[in-house]
């Protein structure tokens, strides 16, 4: 069985932040991404998607965002191609077409399980999988009865397929109002939640949001041990997503009580027929191949890790999940800082053995 240092499972931004990191340490870390890219799940995300935070806040360590204006907002195909020339600099090896199947412990590290056939034996292991593989589909009122089409935020890509029809977008948050703003052009939209969307000003006094949170230390505070529930994303908006909500494009209403088939019940009693509900309602960590490693994941399926460092497993770490060590955890502005602290925990558990 081939041995390794560390498996890092998937090349994402959390993969590839997480091997840069590790190589600094001296380790020879192996990213093994399940799809034939190494950039994680940005290539499906929906099409009009920019980022919130300007390119100057929008790099991995060792590398700055390209492109003449460090003020702009990149498109997701500008973030797929930086990641893929990212990967194409790091100095580690990167696998595509592998997926981690499975992981078991063993006397020395783990063993780690590949889709399709092969195994290998790491000394420690990183989980960088996200959480886009994992869509969250909330409990809601009759929606297993409802017989119209049901999609979630990860199958959206572009407004064309349901243009004409009328739609419900359930959630709050930016890709909630986003895509819900945008199928507004072309549809009948409710955006439905079960309070209201709380919008945050993308600049102020003429800067953007993120010089503030990286100039007042909120961006990188440690407050992921004091969070338990994620609390209400804010809605970073210039403007245009509020204006659309003000003159009802989409119009904006509580979650609905019940559905009756098609027919979508709100809380006047109102019943309306719908054709898409569309669940914009986010994601949780994406871990299945963990699930048989007692003790690593909790009854939810979330891991057991305090500041990305296992509670039941050494050599187990992690790295991209949200609020992991602070509010820009998961995001590319903030992965690098804490795939650093794994990093240098992790090293220094492989040393001492």
């Amino acid at each position: 069985m081939e041995q390794i240092d560390v498996a890092v499972i998937s090349g994402g931004q959390s993969g590839l932040a997480a091997a840069y990191a590790l190589r600094g340490y001296g380790l020879r870390p192996v990213v093994l991404e399940a799809s034939e890219r190494a950039a994680g799940s940005w290539p499906r995300y929906y099409d009009s998607l920019t980022l919130f935070s300007p390119a100057r806040y929008s790099s991995l360590p060792g590398m700055p965002f390209p492109g003449g204006d460090p003020d702009r907002y990149p498109h997701r195909d500008e973030v797929v191609a930086y990641l893929a020339a990212y990967a194409a600099r790091l100095d580690a090896e990167i696998r595509t077409g592998r997926r981690a199947a499975g992981v078991r412990k063993a006397d020395d590290g783990f063993e780690v399980d590949l889709e399709g056939g092969g195994r290998l034996a790491a000394r420690a292991l990183v989980a960088a999988s996200g959480t886009f593989g994992r869509p969250y589909r909330p409990t809601l009122p009759g929606l297993g009865g409802f017989t119209g089409s049901v999609l979630h935020g990860a199958d959206y890509r572009s407004p064309a397929p349901i243009a004409g029809q009328r739609v419900v977008v359930v959630g709050a948050g930016n890709s909630a109002v986003q895509i819900a703003a945008e199928l507004a052009g072309v549809a009948r939209v409710t955006l439905a939640s079960r309070g209201p969307v709380k919008f945050a000003r993308q600049r102020i006094l003429g800067r953007d949001l993120h010089f503030w949170l990286a100039r007042s230390g909120v961006d990188t505070a440690p407050l992921g041990r004091l969070i338990r529930t994620p609390p209400t994303q804010l809605v970073i908006d210039d403007g245009r997503h509020r204006a659309a909500l003000t003159r009802g494009a989409p119009d904006r209403r509580e979650l609905f009580t019940g559905i009756d088939g098609v027919k979508v019940i709100w809380p006047d009693g109102v019943r309306e027929e719908v054709d898409t509900i569309l669940l914009a309602t986010g994601y949780r960590p994406d871990l299945p191949y963990l699930a048989d490693l007692d003790g690593a994941l909790d009854d939810a399926g979330h891991p057991r890790r305090r500041d990305g460092i296992s509670l039941s497993h050494s050599g187990l770490a992690y790295v991209g999940l949200e609020w992991q060590r602070s509010l820009s955890s998961n995001s590319l502005r903030g992965v690098g800082r804490d795939a650093s602290r794994m990093a240098q925990r992790l090293a220094a558990y492989l040393h001492r053995g």
